[in-house]
């Protein structure tokens, strides 16, 4: 998986390697760490992005992302489930380096907890698979790392 900044400049070592080096850099900040994918169809293809969002307590932060294609179709269920798969997939890989550093982790769903938007028919399966792997969950509207940071990459 390649991965970059929010800015568009690459990471050239591996995830595990980029995260231990933020945090080092970050060690006079209170960091808490965000993960959080989204998705958009366009015509044959579909878009994700993951987003691993480093917030400063009161000083702002930063992103690294991972954004790829699929030729797939997908239900919108399907979708939603393959975002918050790609989110576990990603906290879980970065989670031993948190747990280190004792950095808060959140993992974010852009599913809409109003049961009048689309999105909602995957809100008990996302919440399930989240917090059953032990993550604190959050869904819209204050999922930040999936809707705004890993949105703004896809849309």
């Amino acid at each position: 998986m390649s991965w970059r900044t929010l800015a568009g400049e690459p990471l050239n070592k591996k995830l595990v390697e980029e995260v231990r080096n933020a945090l080092i850099r970050e060690k006079d900040h209170r960091i808490k760490v965000c993960i959080g994918s989204d998705s958009q169809v366009k015509a044959e293809i579909t878009e994700f992005a993951t987003a691993i969002v480093f917030l400063r307590e009161g000083k702002g932060g930063f992103a690294f992302i991972h954004h790829y294609m699929s030729e797939r179709s997908f239900s919108l269920k399907e979708r939603m489930l393959q975002e918050v798969s790609d989110s576990i997939q990603t906290a879980y890989e970065v989670c031993p380096i948190l747990d280190q550093f004792e950095v808060e982790l959140e993992v974010h769903a852009d599913i809409n907890t109003d049961p009048h938007f689309k999105s909602n028919v995957a809100l008990k399966e996302a919440m399930g698979y989240i917090l059953g792997m032990g993550y604190t969950f959050k869904a819209k509207p204050e999922a930040f790392a999936s809707s705004y940071c890993a949105g703004r990459v896809v849309s």
